[in-house]
């Protein structure tokens, strides 16, 4: 039918190989060879065929012998091959192996099989109490001649094909159902059930327990973490310039992360002042002191982008886009920024603050940029055209002009912000800065909220205070629930598990905590 996509076809023999493949990557090799032996399809594959063949030219058999045991090769190659190999053994006196492949092989039981004369022929040269050369290559060959025509014989029976294939097609086949809309982002997929695993979520509230305690080095604290939208990582940028992915339930590094059990951390020169994560939770960007922005496959810990003069002055914030292909920073230098991870380019400058950006947020469609500033102002922006479509203070209760610290678009209400400045109360508000809600602790002094972060479902809102408390509201009955005391000394910030009631807090004496609900495993 006109209109519908291609069909691919897909023959059963390459299905086979795959998982042909697959069995010989997993030293499967009792089941690899019974799939060859009932399908009749060979694998024939190697890691390296120039090596093979070097190998056969310049005898190393063992080698030879090991790499070809799971392939389908002609009975021809194979009795020229061990016929070789019996012949050097002689040559080197190992008459007990040598005689050990004559009789006991099977390439050597067919040829005797079907050619005993020649069969018969090595048996006379192995009883000799000498090896005579003549004898061992009768038609005037030699050695060097005989390797080489088995290694071009060999060299047109194998290939080489990139590694772990089924784990590939199968990889992007589900990058192809998340990019349609087919599979949730951040989700574990259940290949067996051929649907997303059954994801836990627990039912929101506040934390009460401490779970696990991180500790850096004496001269360093962390500046700013975050997890990962599918819940698997928390990584932390520092002030002596780490990049550092945790597991979180035992508060160590993951060292189940290559580069980390190498110590390959990554890392920039300066202190990381800002993370964030894609929506796949595949990258992270990271920005730092001296105004670099870097973007790394966490899975890896490689530096697929950086800019390195993103700003002027240190990054503050950073954001990706819903489609991970732009990632929003905010800075000391009272920009807002957008970049283009494709081209590695400046994409647009949003210019209006007139004090440092702290937080820069983009909508979950992608079309508004929120930002803060220490001006006191929060800016909402549109993405194509770089338009300021409006400006305003959040309420507050004193003529000083307040620095916000936070601005994010509240889950489940993409038409609504929560603001966070330097004061006892955050607020729900809508995009041009009409009250919604405001949520108070009721302290008149050394209380002021340093950070919040809303709950995923958008059901509480946690912030942490200059007084070193967690403060927890109930965004529906608007009143504060739960008050904890976090750390000993000057709390940086805090940042919400996406799916468990985990919220991890930090500070300048050098421990990140991660907290738990009561009762919670």
């Amino acid at each position: 039918m006109e209109g519908d996509l291609a069909r691919v076809e897909v023959e059963a023999v390459d299905v086979v190989k795959v998982v042909l493949q697959f069995l010989k990557e997993n030293s499967l090799t009792n089941s690899l060879q019974a799939l060859q032996e009932e399908s009749q399809v060979a694998l024939n594959t190697v890691d390296n065929v120039e090596a093979l063949l070097s190998d056969v030219q310049h005898g190393h058999w063992d080698m030879v012998l090991s790499a070809i045991s799971t392939l389908r090769l002609p009975q021809a190659l194979l009795a020229d091959l061990h016929e070789q190999v019996v012949i050097e053994l002689l040559e080197l006196r190992e008459i007990d192996t040598a005689r050990q492949v004559l009789r006991n092989s099977l390439p050597m039981l067919t040829m005797k099989d079907q050619q005993p004369h020649r069969h018969q022929q090595l048996e006379s040269l192995a009883g000799r109490p000498y090896f005579e050369t003549s004898l061992a290559y009768p038609d005037g060959s030699s050695k060097e001649h005989r390797r080489a025509h088995i290694a071009d014989a060999l060299g047109r029976e194998v290939s080489v094909v990139p590694p772990a294939r089924l784990l590939s097609l199968l990889g992007q086949a589900l990058k192809w159902q998340q990019h349609q809309g087919m599979l949730p982002v951040g989700t574990k997929f259940d290949l067996f059930r051929g649907a997303a695993a059954a994801r836990v979520v627990e039912q929101e509230t506040y934390v009460t327990t401490l779970g696990t305690t991180i500790k850096y080095g004496k001269k360093s604290h962390a500046e700013c973490a975050v997890f990962s939208p599918d819940g698997q990582y928390l990584v932390s940028g520092s002030m002596d310039g780490f990049v550092e992915v945790w597991d979180y339930e035992k508060g160590k590094l993951r060292k189940d992360l290559t580069y980390q059990e190498q110590d390959n951390l990554m890392m920039h020169d300066e202190p990381v002042l800002s993370l964030c994560f894609s929506r796949d939770s595949e990258l992270i960007g990271s920005g730092s002191q001296d105004g670099m922005i870097k973007v790394w496959r966490v899975k890896t810990g490689q530096c697929v982008r950086r800019f390195t003069k993103a700003h002027g002055q240190g990054i503050t914030c950073v954001s990706f886009s819903r489609d991970g292909m732009q990632i929003a920073s905010g800075s000391f230098d009272a920009t807002a920024r957008v970049h283009g991870l494709k081209s590695g380019k400046l994409l647009k400058e949003l210019r209006g603050h007139t004090s440092y950006v702290n937080g820069a947020d983009f909508s979950p469609d992608g079309l508004r940029l929120a930002s803060c500033s220490s001006d006191g102002t929060v800016r909402v922006w549109d993405t194509k055209t770089s338009e300021c479509l409006s400006s305003f203070n959040p309420p507050q209760f004193t003529a000083a002009e307040l620095s916000v610290n936070t601005v994010i678009f509240m889950p489940g209400h993409p038409e609504h912000l929560l603001i966070c400045n330097r004061s006892s109360t955050v607020y729900i508000t809508t995009l041009t800065g009409q009250l919604v809600r405001a949520l108070s602790s009721g302290k008149r002094e050394g209380g002021d909220f340093v950070q919040c972060c809303a709950s995923p479902q958008g059901g509480w809102v946690h912030c942490v205070a200059e007084d070193s408390h967690l403060y927890s509201f109930d965004v529906k009955e608007g009143k504060l629930q739960h008050l904890l005391r976090v750390h000993d000394k000057d709390v940086i910030g805090l940042c919400i598990h996406p799916h468990r009631n985990l919220i991890a807090t930090w500070s300048d004496e050098g421990l990140l905590k991660v907290w738990r609900a009561g009762g919670a495993s």
